[in-house]
């Protein structure tokens, strides 16, 4: 029998343990990867949680930023329209600018309106809006000082217009006495009731049946203020029964008295009067029925003043 000298292990060897020592080193190997990666995984996957949290603190922060700012924003474009609203100047000095503050609104709201806005354009919102409410606050200022301007404007105006209307008042009562004092006075006042007889010669008659017509006749006293020129007398002559004398159709009319009142006048005749001088002026009244017996007063008018009366009787007829 012939002996297997290939299955014989050697004298001093461990024999057979020699193949499991290896896989037991392989199996610890693949243990150790495992629990490698296992802990590479769980490291990953905290520090993607880490950087979760921090991206969800950034936007909550970015979004509580925007918020702020839209606020801020909101505050000034109110106090803006405010301004407008209560200042018509507010307004003509916003539309000399009107195109730099709606670019500026325009940009700020565009930011604004983007949720996915970087902490970049926020900050240039934020900037803006400075600006804007910088601008509000100059605008103000300028209101206030143009207010101030105003009342000094508005006293200087009342001191003036108390000073003109003080000149004024002046002027008026120099101009009334130069008015006054150029109005004409009458003297020497008749009236003359006379008869016409068949050949034309006038004869001066007291009785109402034989009067024809009636002769006023009065000096215009020298006056050194009243102009040299064409001076309109009115007469008027009241009947005894208080009624004037007046007929349309023979020139009589109406004129108006110094404090706006109109009178009836008789008669009229335009003077051509010389500065300085008296002059004596007649004016006669013929009317279309017989006279009245009783007083007839007339009145002569210059400038719309009185400037002279007279009176005469007519008696009841007789025979001359």
């Amino acid at each position: 029998m012939t002996e297997n000298t290939f299955n014989t292990p050697a004298p001093g060897s461990p024999g057979p343990e020699k193949p499991r020592s290896r896989n037991g080193l392989i199996y610890g190997i693949l243990i150790a990867a495992l629990a490698g990666t296992w802990i590479y995984m769980l490291y990953d996957k905290n520090k993607s949680s880490e950087q979760l949290a921090q991206k969800t603190v950034q936007v909550d922060s970015i979004s509580s930023s925007r918020d702020a700012l839209q606020q801020e924003y909101n505050a000034a474009n109110a106090r803006l329209d405010d301004l407008v609203s209560q200042n018509t100047r507010m307004d003509s000095l916003v539309k000399t600018k009107d195109k730099e503050i709606q670019d500026m609104k325009a940009r700020i709201s565009s930011i604004l309106s983007n949720k996915n806005a970087t902490q970049a354009q926020l900050a240039e919102a934020r900037r803006l809006i400075e600006q804007l409410k910088s601008s509000i606050e100059g605008y103000q200022q300028t209101i206030e000082r143009l207010e101030g301007e105003k009342i000094v404007l508005a006293g200087e105006r009342d001191v003036a217009r108390k000073e003109r209307d003080s000149v004024g008042v002046v002027k008026d009562s120099l101009n009334k006495k130069v008015d006054l004092g150029s109005v004409l006075h009458a003297s020497n006042i008749q009236l003359l009731p006379l008869r016409i007889k068949h050949n034309g010669k006038e004869v001066e008659t007291s009785k109402a049946k034989r009067a024809d017509m009636m002769r006023v006749s009065f000096d215009l006293d020298d006056n050194r203020i009243a102009p040299t020129g064409d001076k309109e007398i009115f007469v008027a002559i009241t009947a005894p029964d208080n009624t004037p004398l007046a007929v349309e159709a023979l020139g009589s009319g109406r004129f108006t008295l110094e404090d706006g009142t109109e009178k009836l006048y008789t008669t009229k005749k335009t003077v051509a009067y010389t500065t300085g001088q008296k002059q004596s002026v007649t004016m006669d009244w013929k009317q279309n029925s017989d006279y009245k017996v009783g007083d007839y007063t007339v009145e002569i008018y210059h400038n719309g003043y009185k400037i002279g009366q007279g009176k005469v009787t007519l008696k009841k007829g007789g025979l001359f």
